[in-house]
């Protein structure tokens, strides 16, 4: 087996210290830290998610997977700065205002990640001005996470404020969480919707993608 395949392999079983040891047994032997994460990291959050939409993964078995890609991208993080390696775009994520529910946005981030995204992760409790700053910070997408019934419109408030601020068409806007449906997601004004880490990488990777061939 490829020293790709185990490190893909120790991160879908969830082994942060053999994805380590993977990780820097391959830069040593030369690999480039690219293929570690495009053959090692990125397909192995694409075969968790498979795994996830199978049914064969929950979220308790992703939240390990994911824990293992982001120890192992600790360390190729700085090779791949240096290599010159793009990020695929920035994704700035938080739990809006009034909720401080957090796994949920923790999960799609450590997915996002592992995708080969850069994240800035806004946490929780983020009030409008903070999704409007992270516009204006250069985002490409913002996601919005809630799990409470009650803290639900605080999304409006926030797509709301980055529209009054001039800058909505300088970032897609996604929300995700227990309580959101795809419906509410277009009544308020947003660009996608997901019900899960798994689909939610899916569906970045496609509105972004729509975009730049556009």
């Amino acid at each position: 087996m490829a020293l790709t395949d185990e490190l893909r392999q120790a991160v879908v079983d969830g082994r942060p210290k053999a994805a380590v040891e993977r990780t820097t047994e391959g830069l040593a032997e030369g690999i480039p830290a690219s293929a570690l994460l495009q053959e090692g990291l990125i397909a192995a959050m694409r075969q968790v998610g498979e795994l996830y939409d199978q049914g064969e993964y929950y979220v308790p078995e992703m939240l390990v997977a994911a824990h293992a890609m982001k120890e192992s991208l600790a360390i190729l993080k700085p090779h791949l700065v240096t290599d010159g390696v793009p990020t695929t775009a920035t994704v700035a994520i938080g739990t809006v205002k009034g909720d401080l529910h957090d796994v949920g946005k923790n999960l799609v981030s450590m997915m996002l990640e592992g995708s080969g995204y850069q994240i800035v992760d806004l946490g929780v409790d983020v009030p409008a001005d903070g999704f409007v700053q992270a516009v204006r910070d250069g985002a490409d997408v913002v996601g919005m996470s809630a799990l409470l019934t009650t803290t639900m419109p605080r999304m409006q408030e926030s797509i709301a404020a980055i529209e009054a601020a001039g800058l909505r068409n300088e970032a897609l806007v996604v929300v995700g969480g227990a309580p959101i449906t795809e419906e509410y997601a277009r009544s308020i004004g947003a660009d996608g919707f997901a019900p899960d880490a798994s689909s939610a990488v899916r569906m970045v990777q496609g509105l972004l993608s729509v975009v730049r061939q556009s």
